[in-house]
């Protein structure tokens, strides 16, 4: 329980990545805020069964308090209102996680820039890049005045990932663009975070087994390897436990400044901190591709 007393707001805590987070979060005592827009009341357009409430309870189970609050995180309104409510109540915010996505259905693999619909790509981005500057636009203040905390930006792919083993691109315009715009929110805000002693870094899992993974493969987690008759590169997968243990030894390090501005891994923090993955592994996407696909 070292995390005890600690504030954080996991912003899209909903399902996959972020419900982990918030919960091994919970599990260090940390009191989590996990916000979102699919509740028990409502499912987002993203039609999904997951919620916050589900993710809050999840939190206060394994030790730590989870509090849901729904908020759509485009709308800077409500962010005001949710970063009001966290100063009313605690005065302070040690862990912000921006991992707003929601853009599943809005990217179209295979088309190029001009063939794109345009609609969706901007769509995308608003979900993907302007909520997390909204949110840490209202967030920030509060790590400012009390001269500490930790911004994880979570993206896809790690800079030296993206440049050295796929030629700098991911294969199409608004994904690409989006992602390596959350890496780029990282740095900056690392820039001119840090003469107040608060750090910002950005963070990828490997191939995350989500909740929707499992499903395109047919599989739950508890058979999972069976999805490795589909694709033998889903053996190098990682439960979404493996990043949120990542944000956990983040969150614990003293040292966290000497990281401030990078681009981090799962893997590449679970050989550092020591971490593993629910299994006792310790996945590394980045290795796995350097060794297996790249060569492909």
């Amino acid at each position: 329980m070292h995390l005890k007393g600690k504030i954080v707001l996991v912003a899209g805590g909903t399902r996959g990545a972020g419900r982990a987070i918030a919960v091994e979060l919970g599990a260090a005592g940390a009191t989590v805020y996990v916000t979102g827009r699919s509740t028990r009341a409502g499912r987002s357009d993203l039609d999904r069964p997951e919620t916050i409430e589900d993710t809050a309870d999840l939190v206060t189970a394994r030790g730590g308090t989870g509090i849901a609050i729904r908020v759509d995180h485009s709308e800077p309104e409500q962010v005001r209102a949710l970063i009001e409510r966290i100063r009313a109540d605690h005065d302070r915010l040690d862990v912000l996680v921006n991992d707003v996505w929601g853009g599943e259905a809005l990217t179209e693999w295979d088309k190029k820039l001009w063939e794109h619909d345009l609609g969706k790509g901007l769509a995308l981005l608003h979900r993907a890049v302007d909520t997390h500057i909204i949110t840490s636009h209202f967030a920030l203040p509060l790590m400012v005045g009390q001269k500490s905390g930790l911004v994880v930006e979570i993206t896809d792919g790690t800079e030296r990932f993206v440049d050295d083993l796929l030629g700098g691109y991911r294969g199409t315009f608004f994904y690409d663009l989006a992602k390596q715009t959350v890496i780029r929110l990282a740095k900056n805000q690392a820039a001119e975070l840090k003469p107040y002693n608060v750090a910002a870094l950005s963070l990828t899992p490997g191939f995350l087994r989500s909740e929707a993974m499992l499903e395109i493969f047919g599989v739950a987690e508890e058979n999972w390897r069976d999805g490795i008759a589909k694709d033998p590169h889903f053996a190098a997968s990682e439960t979404p436990a493996y990043v949120a243990r990542a944000v956990v030894a983040l969150a614990s390090d003293p040292d966290i400044m000497a990281k401030t501005g990078g681009s981090y891994s799962s893997g590449e923090l679970a050989k550092e901190y020591g971490f593993t993955d629910v299994d006792g592994s310790q996945p590394d996407f980045a290795s796995y591709y350097r060794s297996v696909l790249a060569k492909a």
